[in-house]
């Protein structure tokens, strides 16, 4: 009996070592920071249509309109934020940051643009406008909806 405990615990002990840096790998691998795969961007590039996947937007200077990408970012920001509200706005430009990390230096004045929008579609209503307002790129939303 002594000798079957021992024979588990030597098994456990040299297996769990093994599957505990298998998982933690495999969990590490499907992080938004991490860079996108292959399959990842046949997949985002198959569902776009325009072929514009994850990684491809900061490394083209200029997007299909002519305009740069954060122009572009901006423009769809603002069409979201007129179409609903400034809290579906604020997820896209989250989304954008996750899904283009090249847009990130953008991310705090397109945030600002994002609260002064929602101020002036709330006809200055300034306490309106930041009931929407989160931690997106270091509250920026709410410090342009303050002015």
């Amino acid at each position: 009996m002594k000798q079957l405990v021992r024979r588990i615990g030597q098994t456990v002990a040299l297996t769990l070592p093994v599957v505990l840096v298998t998982t933690g790998t495999l969990a590490v691998t499907r992080v938004p920071w991490a860079p996108p795969t292959s399959l990842d961007q046949q997949v985002v590039a198959a569902s776009s249509g325009d072929g514009a996947g994850i990684g491809r937007a900061a490394t083209t200077t200029r997007t299909s309109d002519g305009l740069a990408p954060q122009d572009a970012l901006r423009v769809a920001l603002m069409d979201e934020l007129r179409a609903h509200n400034p809290g579906s706005a604020l997820d896209l430009l989250e989304r954008a940051m996750r899904e283009q990390p090249g847009l990130t230096p953008y991310c705090s004045s397109l945030a600002t643009e994002l609260g002064k929008a929602a101020v002036r579609k709330y006809q200055g209503d300034v306490q309106r406008a930041r009931t929407f307002a989160r931690a997106v790129c270091d509250g920026s939303f709410a410090a342009g909806a303050a002015g």
